[in-house]
């Protein structure tokens, strides 16, 4: 969880009055936030001279944006204490809106902006520390590390509208970076900031790309180059009255949160408190126009029943919207019905999602430490084992004790793998692929669990012999007709590596499995009957006419019969391709869900 560092004594003001630290601790527990550090509490360092104020550094959540700041913390305490109500975020309307023009060939490599502007904003040091370091703390966590999205904070006087966003050459691109004194271009700017211990982690999210990402204003003046810097010429500082912001992204939903919360916590200072000058964001490439930010609030509704239930108390809905006003959530009982909360989330909430966060919400006012400690009645139940895992026990615990090793290995592997090393041909129909792996070695989930057990003998190759390993996992095949376009299966296999092949060694083991589970081994004949037989087949995999299949007739309908897996001894090409050329080996893999 983040940690955010505010001013003690400034805190304390802003809520009103005075806290111990254990009050403070108290108050932030019952919020769901955690005190980590109060500074006070030990000798606080003497910088040029003087002494730096007391500081409560505080864990936040990881999705309570809003909190991330001095402002943001304030304002939540407030509002949970009762002191504040929650603000009336508003959009002014200029007699004309400042614009930025996005150009088509951004697309390529940032393709999302957004901004606003606060007009007539008053900084003081600490709080133009808050305004850096809530984008910093944004940068670190929603942002990550600036790939998905970066700010730009500019003294808009410095500069003139309409800005126009773009993608050009490194080399057309030119300008004084921030704090610096010397013009460069864009390689200029990566070679100079390759050393930098804060700008030089995120040189690489584009410095490989043929055109960067630029913001100009109307004179062609470079305002930044998102993600990495800004130009010295729009700087902010603390006499600046007007502040343009603009944040590039590549998530389009992340861009505007954090537009939202910039302009949220920061615009208590405009000469307009909670008021914000949209901008316009046009893009003639494809006809859209847009008016940024939009903070009006989002409309979703809760069940009265649902909160009470989960949370174990008796709250009439107008006494739970009472307890969400404390969580700066607006709630009304539905017109509609009695049992429907219908909410109003601000612009600052992200967190919330579903009704669950709602109740969670509502727990966190009502106070958990409040609710009455019962047993648990008509609810109460016993957990049963998952039939398919209680199968996956019982096949690796008869495996095992029949001395064979299980081994773990991973559930991605490399196209090559998955068929290509094992002789198959991929139809395109039969694989989840990933469409942008990040290494060549996961670029398929597995559709056979023999690749994993392969590798892992290849790595334990000069172990003594014979080798007997086996794996019980899901592989995953790809099903366009589903929802979620995949499904899992539960398979087991089994690999001997010898001198000899080992093929009456794994049908052995196979025979010694199905009796454990109850399978009866018939004759292919026996129709109507349940049970398991095998016959010769031609696998690719293994060699030619040293392969069987498995089938399986259910006792459900023992008069249909379903092939459940195979085994053989496999062939020398696919020990080769797993870098075992000197060895012979056999091996099987079933289908186990259908022993469920």
């Amino acid at each position: 969880m983040p940690t955010v560092a505010v001013d003690k004594e400034d805190l304390y003001e802003a809520l009103g009055r005075t806290y111990t630290t254990e009050e403070f601790d108290e108050l932030c527990f019952e919020f769901g936030i955690e005190l980590d550090e109060d500074t006070s509490q030990s000798e606080l360092p003497v910088v040029n001279g003087v002494q730096e104020r007391a500081q409560l550094k505080i864990e936040i959540p990881a999705n309570r944006y809003d909190m991330l700041c001095f402002e943001g913390i304030a304002r939540a305490l407030n509002i949970f204490l009762g002191r504040d109500s929650l603000p009336d975020y508003r959009l002014s309307k200029p007699e004309k809106l400042q614009q930025i023009i996005v150009k088509p060939e951004t697309t390529l490599i940032r393709q999302y902006i957004s901004g606003a502007i606060l007009r007539g904003i008053k900084f003081t040091p600490r709080r133009y520390e808050s305004f850096i370091g809530l984008q910093d703390k944004l940068h670190n966590n929603l942002c990550r590390n600036r790939t998905l999205v970066s700010m730009g904070t500019h003294d808009l006087d410095t500069i003139e509208g309409p800005f126009t966003y773009e993608a050009l050459p490194p080399e057309e691109i030119s300008f004084i970076p921030l704090n610096q004194t010397k013009e460069m271009n864009g390689k200029e700017l990566m070679e100079f900031y390759d050393s930098d211990k804060h700008l030089g982690r995120f040189l690489h999210i584009i410095r490989d790309s043929p055109a960067y990402p630029v913001v100009l204003d109307s004179k062609r003046r470079v305002c930044s180059l998102p993600p990495i810097i800004n130009s010295e010429r729009s700087k902010i500082t603390l006499d600046t009255k007007n502040v343009l912001i603009e944040v590039t992204a590549t998530d389009k939903t992340k861009v505007e949160i954090v537009v939202n919360q910039l302009v949220a916590m920061f615009s208590e200072y405009c000469d307009e408190l909670f008021t914000v000058e949209p901008i316009e964001i046009v893009s003639p490439h494809n006809g859209e126009s847009r008016i940024a930010p939009d903070i009006s609030p989002r409309a979703t509704t809760a069940e009265v029943s649902y909160i009470n239930g989960c949370c174990g108390f008796k709250q009439t809905g107008e006494e739970l919207a009472q307890l969400l006003s404390k969580m700066s959530l607006t709630a009304t009982v539905s017109p509609k019905d009695s049992n429907i909360l219908d909410v109003l989330i601000p612009c600052t909430r992200p967190d919330i999602l579903h009704q669950c966060d709602i109740m969670e919400d509502a727990g966190i006012a009502y106070g958990f430490n409040k609710l009455d400690r019962t047993f648990p009645g008509e609810s109460g139940t016993i957990g049963d084992p998952f039939s398919l895992n209680k199968v996956s026990d019982i096949v690796r615990r008869e495996v095992a004790m029949a001395g064979w090793v299980e081994v773990l290995p991973l559930i991605l592997c490399s196209h090559d793998e998955n068929f290509k090393y094992l002789r198959r041909v991929d139809d395109n129909q039969t694989a989840v692929k990933l469409a942008n792996p990040k290494t060549l070695e996961y670029q398929v989930v597995r559709t056979s669990l023999l690749p994993g057990v392969l590798k892992t003998i290849r790595e334990n190759r000069k172990h003594s012999l014979p080798i007997k390993v086996f794996e019980v996992s899901d592989v995953a095949f790809k099903n366009e007709g589903l929802e979620r376009k995949s499904y899992n299966e539960r398979h087991w296999t089994a690999v001997y590596v010898g001198k000899t092949s080992g093929f009456e060694i794994v049908h052995g083991l196979l025979d010694r499995v199905m009796e454990m589970l109850r399978v009866q081994w018939i004759k292919e004949s026996d129709i109507g009957t349940p049970g398991y037989f095998i016959k010769q087949t031609d696998d690719d995999t293994f060699f030619p006419g040293r392969a069987a299949a498995v089938y399986y007739r259910t006792k459900q309908d023992p008069t249909k019969t379903v092939k459940i897996g195979s085994f053989g001894i496999l062939h020398p090409e696919v020990l080769e391709h797993y870098e075992l050329p000197s060895v012979v080996a056999s091996a099987l893999e079933i289908n186990i869900e259908y022993f469920v």
